[in-house]
């Protein structure tokens, strides 16, 4: 249940952002943003650990491209949906951040797929693709697997991701 609040709260942003703010114009400088599409056999076959870092990399990403972003508008209603959007990718930043449970060579950093925006919009949308995709199916596999291990004290315990 926590997981849709997310998501419906990114949906909101990213409509409040298209639909309330004046037209925005384009950005001058284009803010770079991750691509977030993927398959769902690759990504079942990966570790959650391997999901986490990626999904760490494109929400820093992303949090960076609302920063860029919020430093070229001057509208003050799309400055505050660029701000709500940092705090919660940042939210689930160090959320994710705190998880590490497998032992291994650290990456020294992340490159994840990605390509240059000039449209504010974008960035809404690629933070509301990453939570409605790659984020609520790694909080639903995490939920799935410690259900498995017998360590999720029962049935309801995927609904508190």
């Amino acid at each position: 249940r926590l997981m849709h609040k997310y998501i419906g709260e990114a949906k909101d942003m990213e409509k409040r952002a298209v639909s309330q703010c004046q037209a925005l114009p384009p950005l001058a400088c284009p803010v770079v943003l991750p691509l977030v599409d993927f398959s769902i056999k690759q990504w079942r076959a990966k570790t959650n650990e391997t999901k986490r870092r990626e999904i760490v990399c494109e929400l820093a990403l992303v949090a960076g491209a609302a920063a860029g972003a919020g430093a070229q508008v001057t509208q003050e209603c799309a400055g505050r949906q660029l701000r709500q959007l940092q705090r919660h990718a940042g939210s689930f930043l160090l959320l994710l951040q705190t998880f590490g449970w497998e032992e291994g060579p650290q990456e020294p950093g992340c490159s994840p797929r990605s390509v240059q925006h000039a449209q504010l919009a974008g960035v809404f949308l690629t933070y509301r693709q990453l939570v409605q995709g790659k984020l609520r199916f790694f909080f639903h596999d995490l939920a799935k697997d410690t259900c498995e291990q017998g360590q999720g004290g029962g049935r309801d315990a995927p609904r508190a991701w």
